[in-house]
């Protein structure tokens, strides 16, 4: 079922260096143009998203992995039900454009 809104975005874990968020979210979902304040790996875990960076669209899909450099806007569309892993420094900060 297609719906709207956000994927929720979860700490999993935080350490010294590094913390662990989950994002999970259904089809439709989206999360509008956004930005890491330092570099980020995102890890699919199920389902896929189209991501929308520096002009171009990457299909992402379950096993794929993208590095997101520092300050780089971009958007995720959700193309079905979705879990990933992002990976980032812990005082690096998810920042939204519009808000």
């Amino acid at each position: 079922m297609k719906t709207t809104g956000t994927p929720q975005m979860t700490i999993l874990r935080s350490g010294k260096s590094f913390k662990v968020l989950q994002v999970t979210g259904s089809e439709g979902m989206s999360m509008p143009d956004h930005f890491s304040t330092k570099e980020a790996v995102l890890m699919i875990q199920i389902g896929s998203a189209t991501l929308k960076i520096k002009g171009e669209e990457h299909l992402l899909t379950k096993h794929h992995s993208f590095i997101i450099p520092a300050a780089e806007h971009h958007t995720l569309v959700l193309k079905e039900n979705f879990q990933a892993i992002v990976i980032m420094e812990v005082d690096s900060e998810i920042k939204f454009v519009n808000s």
